[in-house]
């Protein structure tokens, strides 16, 4: 398989001698804003990045021929203030600003701010983002258009009585979600009436803190769905062509995990009709640029489509479509940007093999994907794949953005080749530092029914809850290994050969077998044979404090990369999976094992405890309430996304935080402590 470069676009239409613009903000951060520099730079148009105060020293900053700051980590304050970013593109001389996705790339107000300051907004004009940047709105505008919708209604301007109403005319099950914004924030699944009240009041939280508009659409809820969009291209001459479809079924809460093009399940009849309907939806707006129209489609009936919504942006698996198409996404972007006609007509489209591509997110799937931050001590992306990456080694993962930190694409002449190459590429994607989904990512490509086509939107919340890999004797050894190493490199005192070997031999007896304790993160606690030769080889300067990079070594075999973090856990990537584990002193895994018997002996922890640092949102019930086991005590936001902390059993309870609160990760929330009550146990009900 020959490598693909992650800086290699897929072709040019472009003389050099005619770029569009001379000088590009990227109004993003991240693998977004590096992709688009990419393309840039092969134009030879001057690329300005625009940072805040977190991203100070990142990758897209680097990369970029100028760089401005815009303010402070938060993203309110930065990549989401308009001022700031208009403030940024005339400082820097450029001409035109790409907003990547995300952030403000469908902020009409955003579009009008750059038309008024003479800066043109690389994406479609205000009608389309008015339109289509709605729910509501778009679907009601469809429908006149002949495109399929789904049966639903609006909630603007509803009592929750009258919603209540009009959702039993609709019939359940419904899916209520956010009229404004995407990436399925705030969606809620309601099957029942009783369930009503509380999915309204949560999406209504949710829509509120992340779009600044808690307006809702109910619409009815299709079971076994698949997700499936199709891209569409559109000048401002009228020419309006697609460029096939993507599969984006694989979803967990609504969040797409894995996408591919084409789907395996959308013949040619069906793609040419998708294709009209998708290219209508944008005629009817006057759509300008690259823009994609997402559809659902019956489990049952691949051949039935509903329009869903209009995502008026680039998206974040347009990589697929651009290794079966040949064509530059970006590229097209500022070519109609700048006035210019397709160069494209709808049969001269060609899709060849397939692509998928697999996102990488900073979290812990085996703690139930809570968001991850951390330093990445080691990067390092798979040979023959595409890789479109926000961090490096060196990188600093915070919980001020979204948790996606890579995308990782791989083509092939089939969809099994596709799919074998992925996996592999997974298999030798190193990230040492932070956890990460990569290991989940492989079990759900494993996972028969993906690997038959045969998937819906419900697939991975079927999937048994998933755990962290058991380190295989190789990660063993290299961590014991590791701690060896370090204790040759602190050793304060002179000792001999014989002494600093370790190998267990005792005067007037023989040698007793030498052994390492190591401890992974579950607790769990393996014996391993202590290493005694030399030194761990390749000890590399780290990039970050307190921290070492070890290369490999012989010892442990080959592909085999450790990294110590500052806390003394050894970060080990061997044999496709990824290890965080911890060599222990006898000492210290004695009392550790004496420990978890004094834990199993225990009551239940009353202790609420932060799963991850966030803000709380809700405190869904009163200081000194009786609850039960299960009940929503306490909700924490963090990295665009809302967590519920639940009592792990019945009692009363003591709030330790308020609304608004920012926490760290462990800090107690909450105490549950049992009632003194006798009857509680009877009388208290679940929620």
């Amino acid at each position: 398989m020959s490598p693909v470069a992650s800086d290699t676009p897929p072709f040019s239409t472009v003389p050099f001698s005619t770029v569009p613009f001379s000088a590009v903000l990227v109004a993003n951060r991240g693998e977004i804003a590096r992709r688009v520099i990419r393309t840039l730079r092969r134009l030879g148009i001057r690329s300005v990045a625009v940072y805040s105060d977190a991203d100070a020293d990142a990758p897209h900053v680097r990369e970029a021929d100028d760089a401005v700051r815009i303010g402070p980590a938060a993203a309110s304050a930065s990549y989401l203030s308009i001022d700031a970013v208009i403030a940024a593109a005339r400082e820097s001389g450029a001409e035109a600003i790409h907003p990547g996705y995300g952030f403000l790339s469908e902020n009409v107000g955003f579009a009008r701010a750059c038309a008024a300051a003479g800066i043109v907004f690389i994406g479609p004009g205000e009608r389309a983002l008015e339109v289509m940047g709605d729910k509501i709105r778009s679907k009601e505008h469809v429908i006149g258009h002949g495109v399929p919708t789904v049966p639903g209604f609006s909630a603007a301007g509803l009592t929750d009585a009258e919603i209540a109403a009009a959702a039993e005319a609709t019939g359940y099950p419904l899916l209520v979600k956010p009229s404004a914004g995407g990436g399925g924030k705030g969606m809620q699944v309601v099957r029942s009436a009783t369930e009503l009240p509380e999915a309204l009041a949560t999406a209504r939280r949710v829509a509120g803190a992340a779009f600044g508009d808690d307006t809702l659409l109910l619409e009815r809820l299709i079971e076994r769905p698949r997700h499936i969009e199709v891209q569409v291209l559109a000048d401002s001459h009228g020419a309006v062509i697609h460029l096939g479809e993507r599969e984006c079924t694989l979803q967990r809460r609504h969040q797409k995990v894995i996408e591919e093009a084409p789907s395996p399940v959308v013949d040619a009849a069906t793609r040419a009709r998708l294709g009209a309907a998708a290219c209508a939806a944008a005629a009817s707006v006057d759509y300008r640029g690259a823009g994609t129209v997402e559809f659902l489609v019956a489990g049952d009936r691949p051949d039935e489509f509903f329009f869903i919504e209009m995502n008026t942006r680039l998206q974040v698996e347009h990589p697929v479509t651009e290794l079966v198409t040949g064509i530059d996404l970006v590229e097209q972007q500022l070519l109609i940007a700048a006035g210019r006609p397709l160069a494209l007509a709808q049969d001269e489209i060609r899709l060849d093999g397939h692509a998928i591509e697999a996102r990488v997110y900073a979290e812990s799937p085996e703690r139930g994907f809570l968001p991850a931050t951390g330093d990445v001590l080691v990067w390092r992306p798979a040979e023959g794949v595409r890789t479109d990456a926000a961090v490096e080694s060196g990188s600093v993962v915070s919980a001020d953005y979204d948790p996606m930190i890579a995308k990782v694409i791989a083509h092939g002449a089939d969809r099994g080749q596709a799919l074998e190459r992925l996996d592999a590429a997974l298999a030798e994607t190193v990230l040492l530092g932070v956890d990460t989904n990569i290991g989940f990512l492989r079990e759900l490509l494993a996972e028969p029914a993906v690997r038959a086509g045969d998937m819906d939107t419900g697939l991975i919340d079927r999937m048994p809850p998933s755990s962290a890999p058991e380190p295989t004797s190789t990660a063993l050894a290299a961590a014991a290994a590791a701690r060896r190493d370090r204790r040759d490199e602190t050793r304060a005192v002179a000792a001999s050969a014989l002494w600093r070997a370790r190998s267990g031999w005792r005067a007037g007896a023989p040698a007793a077998p030498a052994t390492v304790a190591v401890e992974s993160e579950s607790g769990e606690i393996a014996t391993v044979p202590a290493p005694f030769v030399g030194p761990v080889a390749g000890v590399a300067a780290s990039p970050l404090p307190d921290a070492r990079v070890i290369g490999h070594s012989d010892e442990v075999g080959a592909s085999v990369d450790v990294a110590v973090d500052g806390d003394g856990w050894v970060w080990v990537h061997a044999d496709g999976a990824t290890h965080r584990l911890r060599p222990l002193t006898r000492r210290q895994a004695m009392e550790k094992r004496l420990a978890a018997r004094e834990r199993d002996a225990a009551a239940t922890d009353p202790e609420l405890r932060a799963p991850m640092p966030g803000a709380v949102v809700a405190l869904h019930v009163a200081d000194g309430a009786t609850v039960a086991a299960g009940d929503r005590i306490v909700s924490i936001e963090a990295m665009k996304m809302e967590h519920p902390v639940i009592a792990p059993h019945g009692g009363v309870v003591r709030l330790d935080v308020a609304t608004g609160e920012q926490v760290r990760r462990d800090q107690v929330l909450a105490h549950v402590s049992p009632s003194t009550d006798p009857a509680h146990e009877a009388s208290v009900t679940p929620s």
